[in-house]
């Protein structure tokens, strides 16, 4: 067998479960339950043959989308979701050798990307009440790591920083590129964009996979500085986004109304569940997010289980640090949340 490197053959991928979780009620991967608005849907019945036969045309999608945002387009660049933007970073900035600085646990996708390019990981924990390491984070940037992701709010944590704090970290460490993961901001309603727009070591990923019920098609964006967007751009193929995410795009973007709607529905829902996990007497974070952590009654693994053969599914956190013995729950809408309740309760032996 021909060997890749020795930073491949030594890799541990980032494995997500993808087959067997249609039909059920997804409440384990952060997606939207409502799905896209009804406009995606005629946008993308409405395409002509020649649409499927023709190489993607990407003109109005970065405007699109800077819109959104209060911005110009020479500060967006669309990607294959915001995973490629993420290898995209590490493929233009990262360093064999270099130190990549984050918090533990995060969204697991950025370690790989790290290892691949050979550079030291430095991983600053959570303490036990989920704040972020702040002090920790300020005396690390001290040493110049050349990448420094900070996914606001945190997944799974749910950890919130104000924007400012970070557009200070980003500024101490001028040498140091701050990635700043805003997946699920729209539903804190606090970005570094547009004040860290003018700082050329900073970039935000935004994805129209959440709110947005895209999630399928895979469209994301890095939002930053001219420079920054050019390198990304020089480390992706020419046509990674598809036509259909393209046109599913545009008919979302144009749609704000269902997209807010969405997002109070889901504040809605969240309160809610809150409020009943409070009265079963489970533990539970209470961050940012469309998501929170909760710690059952015994054996997590055994409660899950639980779930599945209901019709729902969480996500394990298993023995990650810090939240070991947790699941990640997703917030859907009121109904979803009642049937998740209803369920959950029966596993854990706490219904009525």
């Amino acid at each position: 067998m021909i060997k890749a490197r020795p930073e491949v053959e030594s890799l541990t991928p980032y494995v997500a479960p993808l087959e067997g979780r249609r039909g059920l009620l997804r409440l384990d991967f952060n997606e939207s339950t409502r799905g896209p608005s009804p406009d995606v849907l005629e946008a993308i019945r409405a395409l002509p043959p020649e649409a499927y036969a023709a190489y993607p045309e990407y003109a109005g999608l970065d405007e699109a989308f800077a819109e959104t945002l209060g911005i110009t387009a020479e500060h967006v660049e669309a990607f294959n979701g915001a995973d490629a933007a993420i290898k995209a970073v590490f493929d233009a900035y990262g360093d064999k050798g270099a130190t990549f600085l984050t918090t533990t646990p995060t969204f697991g996708y950025y370690d790989p990307c790290a290892q691949q390019q050979g550079m030291t990981i430095d991983e600053v924990p959570y303490p036990a009440d989920l704040s972020y390491p702040l002090a920790a984070i300020e005396k690390r940037l001290q040493t110049g790591p050349r990448l420094f992701f900070v996914c606001n709010p945190n997944n799974p944590t749910g950890t919130l920083i104000e924007p400012e704090i970070i557009v200070d970290l980003a500024r101490s460490a001028p040498q140091t590129l701050v990635v700043v993961d805003e997946l699920y901001a729209p539903f804190t309603g606090k970005s570094v964009v547009p004040q860290a727009l003018a700082l050329p070591n900073v970039v935000a990923l935004h994805s129209l996979s959440k709110i947005h019920g895209l999630a399928a098609l895979r469209l994301g964006f890095a939002v930053g500085h001219p420079a920054i967007l050019d390198r990304l751009r020089r480390v992706t193929g020419p046509y990674d986004i598809n036509m259909l995410a393209v046109v599913a795009g545009k008919a979302a973007l144009a749609d704000p109304a269902h997209v807010k709607r969405y997002v109070e529905d889901v504040l809605a829902a969240k309160a809610w569940t809150l409020a009943q996990l409070e009265r079963l007497g489970v533990r539970h974070s209470t961050g940012a997010g469309n998501y929170v952590l909760v710690w059952p009654p015994g054996e997590v693994g055994a409660v899950v289980e639980g779930l599945r053969a209901r019709g729902i599914l969480v996500r394990s956190m298993g023995r990650r640090p810090v939240i070991g013995g947790s699941f990640r729950l997703t917030i859907g809408l009121m109904g979803d949340m009642e049937t998740f309740m209803a369920a959950f309760a029966n596993v854990i032996g706490r219904g009525e």
